[in-house]
């Protein structure tokens, strides 16, 4: 049982982030299943320091460290299990679809096709660039940010950025859809 005063911090500290930290959860992992325990891990780690959180001056860049640490670490896992070989084309997962947020009649068929063309884009890049476009472009955080969640220099997570969108752009074409001005 959480006391009162648990209660109160973790409303007045944590949930601030929740939006956050889960779209950066579901950015990572690609799907909501996924998502959902990675978000779940890091609320009960945070709730484990909720006295160093109330002392940072940027609780949710300290949140976002810590969900992208234990994202990485957990691949590193699954990496050295290799329990199932997946080839391309089988992965079954939410996708375009899954995406949260309500879905428009104004959502027409072009757009959605441009979106799914996007989504197997960014499948085929590269774990470090697709991670860095997606907290930059998509997701919106500064450079500064994503050096200070990932742990990667400012300078690389430029030149990642720019070949990433440069290989989106390659992709995109070949593919016919039209890169966004």
């Amino acid at each position: 049982m959480h006391t009162r005063d648990e209660q109160l911090a973790v409303e007045r500290l944590l949930r601030p982030h929740f939006d956050r930290l889960y779209r950066l959860a579901y950015r990572l992992t690609g799907n909501r299943h996924d998502a959902e325990d990675l978000f779940q891990d890091v609320l009960v780690r945070a709730f484990d320091k909720l006295d160093v959180i109330a002392s940072l001056d940027d609780p949710g860049s300290w949140l976002g460290r810590v969900m992208y640490n234990r994202f990485v670490d957990g691949t590193r896992q699954r990496a050295r299990r290799r329990l199932v070989v997946v080839a391309d084309g089988e992965m079954s997962g939410d996708g375009v679809e899954g995406l949260p947020g309500p879905v428009s009649a104004e959502l027409d068929a072009s757009r959605v096709e441009s979106l799914r063309s996007l989504h197997t884009a960014l499948g085929k890049l590269s774990d470090e660039h697709r991670i860095v476009v997606l907290l930059h472009d998509t997701e919106g955080y500064k450079i500064k940010e994503i050096e200070e969640l990932t742990g990667i220099p400012a300078g690389t997570v430029k030149s990642r950025l720019h070949r990433a969108r440069a290989r989106l752009r390659e992709l995109l074409e070949k593919d016919g859809t039209e890169p966004a001005p």
